[in-house]
């Protein structure tokens, strides 16, 4: 079995704010090329660091260092194409993701109000895998 994982589960400091959210059993399955790393904010062209984003009715909201929200739907969808492209590509059948991000989460995402509401719901990036018929479940 091939996986896609979210890249900061593997280690790599491409969260919203710089940092990574390694899992020792993910970086092992990346050890072992069992893993590929997706990172699908990066690949929709999203900078590291970034703002915080949440999905709010199917829209992709961040919130500035002054409070505005912007609109970073297209960059997300963007990512999720090209992680489910390159999921595809490399033969993955399962995916594990970070829990609660408006790409990654699975189940259970932060509802766009920036209060740290969970509602139930899927990220772009997931929501994208599941439909392309790739198992996911979250990292949690």
């Amino acid at each position: 079995m091939i996986y896609v994982v979210s890249a900061c589960l593997a280690g790599v400091a491409c969260r919203f704010d710089g940092e990574a959210n390694p899992r020792e059993g993910v970086i092992e399955l990346v050890r072992q090329g069992l893993a590929l790393p997706v990172c699908p904010e990066q690949l929709g062209g999203l900078p590291t660091p970034r703002p915080p984003c949440e999905l709010r009715d199917g829209q992709v909201l961040c919130r500035e260092a002054d409070g505005t929200l912007s609109d970073a739907t297209d960059a997300f969808a963007k990512g999720a194409e090209e992680g489910v492209r390159l999921a595809l590509l490399a033969g993955c059948t399962e995916a594990i993701l970070k829990a609660r991000s408006p790409s990654c989460g699975c189940g259970r995402i932060y509802d766009g109000t920036f209060t740290r509401t969970l509602v139930a719901g899927d990220g772009l990036f997931a929501a994208a895998l599941r439909a392309a018929g790739i198992t996911v479940r979250c990292d949690e």
